[in-house]
């Protein structure tokens, strides 16, 4: 297999995706490339992986797999909204693999979901070639394509929930990581809102996780970190923010609700806080 890409490198014959972590060397045995191409923003790649199936990359790095991407995707998604008692109108920012829609859409209270993407072609890709991962189509569902925070920053108590799923804070996510960013998402939100933000590798990144932490908690009365594993995700630990206006009560989950990693003790376990983490967030 011929390698013609800076993101990977052969060895034996076989193709890899390495260091996808500065300062860490791995190596991702890929088997296909099934959609490669450079759009106005980034490089987007879907391969055929060993392990984790197919998958998304972005400029060199994993977004979600099939074989595991939906304990992110789930971890994100349901927590929110075990907090908020019926959120009706949603927002998501960033998700182009529409694999967090795909679990907001399974509450049937949910009337609206507004999903803000700046790359129509991460969308494009992964309906195309991550069926499992992304969501069916449904009328609720409302794309719109363009930036984020612009977008948000128009709005004022337009939702009950937001979940901000962004990439890497580098390149064109990178200002969704940032103060003024989250000051328009509380603005955005109704007086009981509550949003979740993904929040970055504690092992690798806590200083993303402690920035986000602190500038929520300038914002909101009420706010959590939470912590999950994705195995594909160098570290495998990962790092979301809880921030609520009003609720601070996890409810049950509705038993009708399929998932295939939450439970209700998987969400409230994931609000136990390893000292190692607590002293670097909380200082």
């Amino acid at each position: 297999m011929a390698n013609k890409h800076p993101y990977l490198t052969t060895h034996e014959g076989k193709l890899y995706l390495t260091d996808q972590e500065k300062g860490l060397r791995t190596a991702l045995e890929i088997q296909d490339i099934l959609f490669d191409e450079t759009s106005p923003y980034q490089h987007i790649m879907i391969v055929d992986t060993v392990l984790f199936g197919r998958a998304l990359i972005l400029d060199g790095i994993v977004q979600t797999t099939e074989k595991e991407g939906f304990i992110y995707n789930e971890m994100i998604s349901h927590m929110p909204l075990a907090l908020h008692p019926k959120a009706e109108d949603i927002l998501i920012i960033g998700g182009g693999d529409l694999g967090v829609a795909r679990e907001v859409l399974k509450y049937p209270f949910v009337r609206r979901v507004d999903m803000v993407e700046i790359d129509e072609r991460v969308v494009y890709a992964s309906r195309r070639y991550l069926p499992e991962v992304a969501a069916p189509e449904d009328d609720r569902l409302h794309l719109y394509f363009e930036d984020g925070a612009t977008f948000a920053a128009q709005k004022e108590a337009a939702y009950d929930v937001i979940i901000v799923d962004a990439a890497d804070p580098i390149g064109p996510a990178a200002v969704l990581f940032e103060h003024p960013f989250y000051l328009a998402l509380e603005r955005a939100l109704r007086e009981d809102g509550v949003m979740a933000a993904q929040s970055d590798s504690p092992i690798h990144h806590i200083d993303v996780g402690k920035r986000t932490y602190q500038s929520l908690k300038s914002l909101f009365p009420i706010v959590y970190p939470y912590f999950t594993t994705v195995p594909a995700y160098p570290s495998g630990w990962w790092m979301f923010t809880l921030a609520s206006k009003h609720y601070d009560l996890l409810r049950p989950l509705d038993p009708g609700i399929n998932t295939r990693f939450v439970n209700d003790a998987m969400l409230r376990a994931s609000l136990a806080v390893p000292h190692l983490f607590a002293e670097k967030l909380f200082s």
